[in-house]
């Protein structure tokens, strides 16, 4: 069979994206010299346009940077851009969304719950202030009070409300019968 006969199935490998293409031409196979010539050329004129082309991306590079420091676009202001930018694309994914909402939701049970708690001990206060027992020892420091300095206005401090009980109560006693025997 001769080449044309062969068709699809040639039994000779393809080469790989990236294998050099001399390196699968078998022994047996040879270039005649035209066909080198001509992958010389070809060769030639790949590496100019990937000359020409970085020579276009450098100069583009260039007015890219000139551009930039016109408008007072500096590294910092695009490192932010970015950022702002990265953050817009995680907040409108929906694994944000919904993380978003569960959090949103557990804040305000959280809150509801707070506020419950909130509630009982207000409420509790209420009935503590309210009971007989609370009632009754108002009315006894009440009474204190308006023995100890019935004239002073209403509200003095804790300590002095101490100290002229403690004052009150020593004038009032009678004295033990120790002391009297002593006295004696």
């Amino acid at each position: 069979m001769d080449r044309g006969e062969q068709g699809l199935l040639r039994t000779d490998p393809v080469p790989e994206e990236g294998e050099d293409v001399a390196a699968t031409i078998s022994a047996t196979e040879t270039l005649s010299e035209e066909e080198r010539e001509e992958l010389r050329r070809e060769l030639a004129k790949v590496e100019e346009e990937i000359q020409t082309l970085s020579q276009v991306l450098a100069a583009k590079e260039k007015h890219l940077t000139e551009i930039k420091r016109k408008l007072g676009i500096n590294s910092l202001q695009e490192l932010k851009q970015n950022i702002a930018k990265g953050w817009q694309d995680v907040t409108a994914t929906s694994a944000y969304k919904k993380t978003s909402e569960t959090l949103s939701q557990a804040g305000q049970k959280a809150s509801a719950a707070f506020s419950s708690v909130g509630s009982v001990i207000t409420k509790k206060l209420e009935d503590v202030k309210n009971s007989p027992t609370f009632k009754s020892f108002e009315e006894k420091v009440e009474n204190l009070k308006s023995k100890v300095g019935g004239t002073k206005p209403a509200g003095g401090d804790f300590g002095e409300v101490l100290n002229s009980t403690a004052n009150a109560s020593s004038t009032t006693t009678e004295p033990l019968p120790e002391e009297t025997q002593e006295s004696l």
